[in-house]
């Protein structure tokens, strides 16, 4: 899903819009994704919010307002938001932006069943991760 694949359509346009705070992908094959930074955040691909491996995914709140203050290339295959509370190790590759607009309304579903099963609001403040916890230095 992360990696590169050759049949994965390429960004053919990728615009900010900052007040409305999506991402819009236009793909070489016609499709347009509005990508919400938003949806974005929640399911970076970096190891801060992944973990290291199946299970140790964190469970990501309160990034209903956050914005994309810098949208960096990383190669001819993806893109390094930096978010506006600080994060910027994930990568994302074109056929990973593809899968996040391509699946919007199935990962919603999936974030919104996480958070009830976890008995956290959206908006509910980040935990900071205990001394035992995540340790990539982010």
């Amino acid at each position: 899903m992360a990696g590169l694949r050759n049949d994965t359509p390429t960004p053919e346009s990728l615009t900010l819009h900052g007040k409305s705070r999506v991402l819009e992908a236009g793909f070489s094959d016609g499709r347009v994704f509005r990508i919400p930074f938003e949806l974005m955040r929640v399911y970076s691909p970096s190891a801060e919010v992944q973990g290291h491996g199946p299970g140790q995914e964190v469970l990501q709140t309160g990034k209903r307002e956050v914005d994309v203050v810098e949208l960096e290339s990383v190669g001819n295959y993806a893109v390094k938001p930096t978010f506006s509370d600080g994060h910027d190790s994930g990568i994302f590759s074109w056929d990973f932006l593809y899968f996040l607009g391509d699946q919007q309304a199935r990962l919603w579903a999936e974030y919104e069943k996480r958070l009830a099963e976890a008995g956290v609001d959206r908006d509910a403040p980040m935990v900071a991760a205990s001394a035992s916890g995540h340790s990539c230095g982010h």
